[in-house]
């Protein structure tokens, strides 16, 4: 096909793509899965009965010379009309996408739980307070009493010592 019309990104604009996409006969749609854009159309053109095929991008990349959208999605069409796309795993219930919620809020609350760690030894560091070389985890319970035990104000060694708690690392 090459007819390409643009169309804004308004629930407006999406149904007018859609009865477009219908006056013309389309009964499936291959589009890209980039970021959080594709879900509105993806549900607009479903309520409107057509078969959307959604496709990660890795697997459309193939444009020689200069990137567009338009370059793009002609080359999507071109894929999507011999064949060769598959869709990509979409969620089939609420509780799967609820999960799937859960584990990525998880992962991204570890990951700002280890970069607070470095962060703190990183300071601690910067004190001259090595820490991180007498005991296993400075979040753990020993690293944490004797770093409340130093903004308090301690600066004894031996009293420090005294908050360990199982192993203790020698150094």
């Amino acid at each position: 096909m090459e007819d390409v019309k643009e169309f804004g990104v308004y629930a407006e604009d999406l149904k007018e793509l859609t009865q477009w996409l219908l006056d013309t006969n389309i009964e499936t749609v291959a589009m890209e899965s980039t970021g959080t854009y594709w879900q509105n159309l993806y549900s607009t053109l479903q309520e409107a009965g057509i078969k959307v095929i959604l496709v990660n991008g890795k697997f459309t990349k193939n444009i020689q010379g200069k990137k567009t959208d338009v370059k793009d999605c002609q080359w999507i069409q071109k894929l999507h009309s011999i064949g060769l796309l598959t869709g990509s795993f979409l969620p089939d219930d609420h509780a799967t996408e609820q999960l799937r919620t859960y584990c990525r809020h998880r992962s991204n609350l570890i990951d700002v739980s280890a970069d607070t760690t470095r962060k703190m030894q990183k300071y601690l560091r910067l004190l001259h307070l090595r820490l991180d070389v007498v005991v296993t985890d400075i979040t753990g319970l020993t690293g944490l009493a004797i770093i409340e035990a130093i903004c308090k104000g301690e600066t004894n060694a031996e009293v420090l010592s005294s908050h360990r708690h199982g192993k203790w690392r020698k150094k």
